[in-house]
């Protein structure tokens, strides 16, 4: 593995809930690897999909490479292999709720085989999967 390779992923939602999407960016090229959405959803529901996302895709991909997240939550949800949101389903949100337990399902099943690391967006800056709609 190059150290100096890893992924990034930050998710972006308008309104809390609102349209949702998340995307992962390969460091140091930042190309889009993935992107995903807009779905209704929630910021933090992005934020743990796109972590899971980026598991499941370099497991599939036999790749090694850090992942970095700016989100506290969705670093704990994936560490608690569930999500603690509140989100109510209904026909919106039901899409991402689906999601949600896939990524749950996925995550009981496979082991994390890579760090998933928090991104010190006080020293480094915004992290490059950021959408910039702060």
């Amino acid at each position: 593995m190059n150290p100096t390779q890893a992924l990034c992923v930050d998710a972006a939602c308008s309104g809390n809930p609102g349209p949702m999407e998340y995307r992962g960016v390969h460091l140091p090229s930042g190309k889009e690897i993935f992107r995903f959405g807009p779905i209704q959803g929630t910021n933090n529901i992005g934020e743990f999909l796109a972590i899971v996302h980026a598991l499941a895709l370099l497991k599939q991909k036999g790749l090694s490479m850090p992942i970095y997240s700016d989100s506290v939550s969705g670093m704990a949800w994936v560490r608690n292999r569930k999500a603690k949101t509140t989100l109510e389903y209904n026909e919106k949100t039901a899409q991402a709720l689906d999601l949600v337990r896939r990524a749950e399902r996925w995550l009981k099943e496979n082991a994390i085989t890579v760090p998933i690391l928090k991104w010190n967006t006080e020293v480094w800056g915004e992290i490059p999967a950021d959408f910039g709609r702060k």
